[in-house]
C-alpha cells in the first residue's frame, strides 16, 4: 500500500506497529486485536486517500 501511495504522490501516515507486548494466553481483548482493528483502519484511510488522489488526477486531465 505504500508502495502505491508513494507512486502516485501520495503521503500516508506510518502504519500502526506491531504489539510487542502479547502475553500468548488468548487474553480477551488481546493487543493484536486492537492492532488488526487500528491495521483495518489505516488500510481503509490509506485506500480513501489513493481513491481521492485518482480522482484527482483524472480531473486534471480533463
Amino acid at each position: 500500500m505504500q508502495a502505491r501511495a508513494q507512486a502516485a504522490g501520495v503521503a500516508l501516515r506510518a502504519p500502526p506497529p506491531e504489539p510487542t507486548t502479547c502475553c500468548g494466553r488468548g487474553c480477551n481483548g488481546c493487543v493484536w486485536d486492537g492492532f488488526y482493528a487500528a491495521a483495518d483502519w489505516w488500510m481503509e484511510d490509506a485506500q480513501e486517500a489513493l481513491t481521492a488522489a485518482g480522482a484527482a488526477h483524472e480531473a486534471q486531465r480533463r
